[in-house]
C-alpha cells in the first residue's frame, strides 16, 4: 500500500513538473482548460441562431476571410439558405484579407458572386445613405484580436452610426477574442482619437466584438446611438480565460498565435524607427534595426505578401527575435511588455530620431504620457502604475457589457 502510494505521489510530481515546464516545447497548439471541453462555436456557426432573422429581408455584410463556419465563408452560407444578400462591405486588408496594413481598398465585385464590393477603407471609412438603400438588415462578422489600434472596431464604429442614422438593425455574430484574458495600457486621451484609437478604452479591453458592440452603443460613443437596433449571437463554450488559437490568421503580418499575443506590444514600434518584423516570415514576432548593437541575431526585411514596401527594406537589423516562445508562456503571463520599448530607446540613444516625427506613436498608445516618460528614462513599473486608476475606471464600464464569464 505504501509502494502503491509513493508511485501515485511521484506521478503527480512528474505531471506537475511537465505542466510548469510546458515554455521548454514551443507550440502553435493552445493549452488544454477547463473551459475548452465544450467545443467553442462561433456566431457564424450557430445559423440556426440567425438564418431565421433574415428570411425575407435584403442583406449588406461587413466582412473579410476571417468570416469562416466550419471552412465555409459566411457569404457562401447565407446564399446557399437563400438569403438576398444585396452588399458586401470590405474592412482594412480588403474582403479577401490581402492588402498591405494602411493600403487604400478598392470598390469591385465579388468575382464568385457578382456582389458589389463597397470598400470602407479607402475614400470613405462610414458607409453613406446610398449605400444602405434597399438593406433591410446588416450583418458583421470580422474576427478582431482584441486591440484598440486593430482597426477592424473602428470599422464597425462608423456602420454602428450608419445603421443608426438609417435605423437598419444591425446583427453582431460574435468571435472569441484571443487577447480577451486581460485588460491593460493607458487609456486613449480623446485629444488623440484617430482611425486607429476611437475610443477611450485602453490598448488592450479584454472584450468581444459583439460585447465592445454593446459599449459603443451603451456609452454613446455614435451619433444617434439610442436608435440603433443591435443584436448579437454569442459564441457557445467560449469564456475569457479560455486560450483560443484563430482558425485563420486575421491580417496578412499576424500569422499565428504566438504573434497576436505579441501585437498588443509589439505593434507600438510601429511609431518608432525600430522593425518589428514586417517583410520577413516572423511579422510581429521579431524586432530590430541596422543601429542595435550586442545582439546576434539579424534579419533583412524585404518586399512579400502583406507587406511590398516594408520599413528598413533591404538593410540589415540586429535585435531580438520572440518566435521560440511558446503561446502557452504567453498567454499565462498577459500584458504589455514595455520592456522592449524601454530596452530600444536606450540601445538607440544615439540615432538622430527614435520615435517618429509624425507622432504615430502617440496615436497608437492614445496619449503623448508614454513617450514622454519613456524619454525621461522611466521604469516600466512607473509607468505602469499610472495606467492603474485608467484600467480601474475601465474595468468597471467594461463589466456592464459582459457576455461571457470574467477571467477576474
Amino acid at each position: 500500500m505504501q509502494m502503491k502510494v509513493l508511485n501515485i505521489y511521484l506521478l503527480s510530481m512528474f505531471l506537475t513538473f511537465m505542466c510548469q515546464n510546458t515554455s521548454q516545447y514551443p507550440t502553435e497548439k493552445p493549452v488544454e482548460t477547463e473551459f475548452e471541453k465544450e467545443p467553442i462555436l462561433t456566431g457564424a456557426d450557430r445559423s440556426d441562431q440567425y438564418l431565421p432573422l433574415l428570411k425575407n429581408k435584403t442583406v449588406g455584410l461587413i466582412v473579410n476571410h476571417s468570416a469562416i463556419s466550419r471552412d465555409k465563408h459566411l457569404l457562401d452560407i447565407l446564399l446557399e439558405n437563400n438569403i438576398n444578400v444585396k452588399v458586401i462591405f470590405a474592412p482594412e486588408h480588403g474582403f479577401r484579407g490581402e492588402a498591405d496594413a494602411g493600403a487604400s481598398i478598392k470598390d469591385g465585385k465579388d468575382s464568385k458572386t457578382g456582389i458589389p464590393i463597397i470598400s470602407l477603407y479607402g475614400s470613405k471609412k462610414k458607409p453613406i445613405p446610398a449605400d444602405l438603400e434597399g438593406i433591410d438588415y446588416v450583418m458583421y462578422d470580422i474576427q478582431d484580436v482584441g486591440a484598440r489600434f486593430y482597426t477592424y472596431i473602428s470599422t464597425l464604429h462608423y456602420v454602428m452610426e450608419a445603421c443608426a442614422e438609417q435605423r437598419i438593425p444591425l446583427l453582431v455574430l460574435d468571435r472569441p477574442n484571443p487577447n480577451g484574458h486581460f485588460i491593460d495600457g493607458p487609456v486613449l486621451d480623446t485629444a488623440y482619437k484617430s482611425f486607429v484609437g476611437m475610443h477611450p478604452i485602453p490598448i488592450v479591453h479584454g472584450m468581444t466584438i459583439a460585447e465592445y458592440a454593446q459599449m459603443i452603443k451603451g456609452e454613446g460613443w455614435i451619433n444617434a446611438a439610442k436608435d440603433l437596433s443591435l443584436d448579437w449571437v454569442t459564441c457557445s463554450g467560449y469564456d475569457h480565460k479560455t486560450m483560443y488559437a484563430l482558425p485563420v490568421k486575421p491580417s496578412p503580418n499576424l500569422p499565428n498565435h504566438r504573434s497576436i499575443l505579441l501585437y498588443p506590444s509589439l505593434c507600438l514600434f510601429e511609431g518608432t524607427v525600430v522593425s518589428m518584423g514586417r517583410g520577413t516570415d516572423k511579422q510581429f514576432q521579431i524586432i530590430g534595426h541596422p543601429g542595435v548593437k550586442g545582439k546576434s541575431y539579424s534579419f533583412t526585411p524585404q518586399p512579400n505578401p502583406g507587406a511590398s514596401d516594408p520599413p528598413l527594406k533591404g538593410k540589415l537589423c540586429f535585435g531580438d527575435d520572440f518566435s521560440n516562445i511558446s503561446p502557452d508562456k504567453l498567454f499565462i503571463k498577459p500584458g504589455i511588455r514595455l520592456e522592449y520599448l524601454i530596452e530600444y530607446r536606450s540601445l538607440l540613444k544615439d540615432e538622430p530620431i527614435f520615435f517618429l516625427k509624425n507622432n504615430f506613436f502617440d496615436k497608437l498608445a492614445g496619449t503623448d504620457q508614454l513617450r514622454k516618460q519613456i524619454l525621461n528614462g522611466e521604469s516600466a513599473e512607473k509607468i505602469r502604475a499610472t495606467w492603474k486608476p485608467g484600467l480601474e475606471s475601465f474595468s468597471k464600464t467594461r463589466k456592464k457589457y459582459l457576455l461571457y464569464p470574467d477571467f477576474l
